[in-house]
């Protein structure tokens, strides 16, 4: 993926059954949706849509654990999947819901809890906001990340999405 790729959220695309009900009507569609890491250890926010299937930057050439304890020494991430929609004013942040991960390299070894990773996509495609579990620097670097990256998208979003991001 080349670097102007990782930096860019997915563009809105218009409905591809263009409502005719055929094949593919009720499948899931993720070209609305890019996901942000949160590394509060950097104090940085980034997209990168490796995430989308397992394979961001934080997650390779390390071995998931399912149980948190045997990651005593992780550094935390936020992988928060942000989906993207348009109101009558534009574009805007329509679902954010963050999920975290454990990273402890020198081990080769992480942790995450895909049941949660996959509920809070979904929330997210809903349009959801679900933030208030993660700790208050990693919610500000996030609200900080999305203002700055597209400005348009945060200027229309909710207000519940900019209160739970203060």
């Amino acid at each position: 993926m080349s670097g102007d790729n990782k930096n860019r959220f997915t563009i809105i695309k218009d409905d591809s059954n263009d409502g005719h009900g055929g094949y593919g009507v009720g499948a899931i569609s993720l070209e609305n949706m890019s996901s942000v890491i949160v590394d509060p250890n950097e104090n940085k926010a980034y997209v990168d849509m490796g995430a989308m299937h397992a394979r961001s930057d934080v997650e390779r050439r390390v071995k998931f654990q399912p149980d948190r304890t045997k990651v005593p020494d992780g550094k935390l991430y936020w992988i928060v999947w942000v989906n993207v929609d348009r109101n009558e004013n534009g574009p805007y942040y329509a679902g954010v819901a963050g999920c975290e991960i454990l990273v402890d390299r020198p081990n080769k070894i992480a942790y995450k809890s895909m049941p949660e990773h996959v509920k809070h996509m979904e929330k997210s495609l809903k349009g959801h906001v679900i933030v208030d579990h993660m700790d208050e620097q990693s919610r500000h670097l996030l609200r900080d990340f999305l203002k700055e990256f597209k400005p348009e998208f945060w200027e229309n979003s909710t207000d519940e999405l900019k209160q739970a991001l203060e």
